[in-house]
């Protein structure tokens, strides 16, 4: 098995910082795994690092799409395996580095998707239905799926509801899968108090707000149809939408973010922890980086 590190863990625990120093420690590149930071129209509200900032070290998956293209989980998986073997192929471990826990799960495991069928009747009764609507129909014909997916997540809904009236449930085909690792990895999970937490993911809003991230919605809405884009349901992002339709003030559009951004940091944990074994290091722990290399050390040479 080729040997990859993966390190994940909430939006503003430090994640970026550390994986210049392991790419730079074992002469690497980086590859994120992070679902927004691959539009190269949101920068500020994805936290996307700033090429001043790589220290000259190489980073994929990283302002390859268009805001207004398709992509999705399996698009990111093709892409970033390719990176992973070009990355092995010159003797060095690619560092995969991001937040989005579906996506390195199925760069991680044996996942396969398979070509999505489609019933086009069926598909035009669903666009003729409100999200809530069709957040309910998926309640009843595959509820488990509800679980990862958000009920205004038009276009997910919609693919798991297709999937239940063709006869292939989503919940079900996840469940058929293996979930063997294709990859040696050891998965690095950064982690903190919640008090400290907190105040790094509010103090990331602020930061956000005070670099133009209004301004860069702005840019992103040309008419109401744009709301529907995968890329914006994004946290950052898709609590805009009130705000522009002057049903909330700006005060609760930023608090609405931080509080969403907490929220989303619990969720991550808890998913990690059941998908896959992780080494969580706490970085109110004084020498925590020393440990984390000498864990790595252990790891590489066993």
């Amino acid at each position: 098995m080729k040997k990859i590190i993966i390190l994940v863990g909430p939006t503003g625990v430090g994640k970026t910082s550390l994986s210049l120093e392991l790419a730079k420690k074992y002469d690497s590149e980086i590859i994120s795994g992070d679902s927004m930071q691959v539009y190269k129209e949101m920068t500020i509200g994805t936290a996307k690092i700033k090429p001043e900032e790589m220290q000259g070290i190489v980073h994929h998956m990283i302002d390859c799409f268009s805001y207004k293209d398709e992509f999705n989980v399996k698009v990111f998986q093709s892409e970033a395996r390719k990176y992973i073997e070009q990355i092995s192929a010159q003797n060095k471990v690619a560092i995969i580095c991001g937040g989005t826990g579906l996506y390195i799960k199925s760069l991680y495991y044996d996942y396969e998707f398979a070509d999505e069928e489609e019933d086009e009747e069926f598909k035009v009764f669903l666009r003729s239905r409100s999200n809530d609507e069709c957040y309910g129909m998926l309640k009843v014909v595959d509820p488990k799926s509800c679980e990862t997916i958000h009920r205004n997540n038009r276009k997910r809904v919609e693919r798991a509801l297709m999937r239940a009236h063709l006869g292939n449930k989503k919940s079900e085909k996840e469940e058929a899968q293996k979930h063997q690792p294709i990859y040696d990895a050891y998965v690095i999970g950064l982690t903190a108090s919640r008090e400290t937490l907190y105040e790094r993911i509010n103090k990331r809003v602020d930061q956000m707000m005070e670099e133009g991230l209004l301004e860069e919605v702005k840019t992103l809405i040309h008419d109401e149809s744009d709301w529907q884009l995968q890329s914006l349901q994004g946290i950052g992002y898709k609590e805009w939408k009130n705000y522009f339709e002057n049903q909330s003030s700006l005060e609760e559009t930023v608090e609405r973010i931080k509080k969403n951004s907490r929220n989303f940091a619990k969720r991550q944990y808890t998913w990690f922890n059941h998908q896959m074994k992780v080494h969580w290091y706490n970085i109110e722990e004084e020498h925590y980086k020393e440990k984390i290399f000498k864990d790595i050390e252990k790891w590489i040479k066993n």
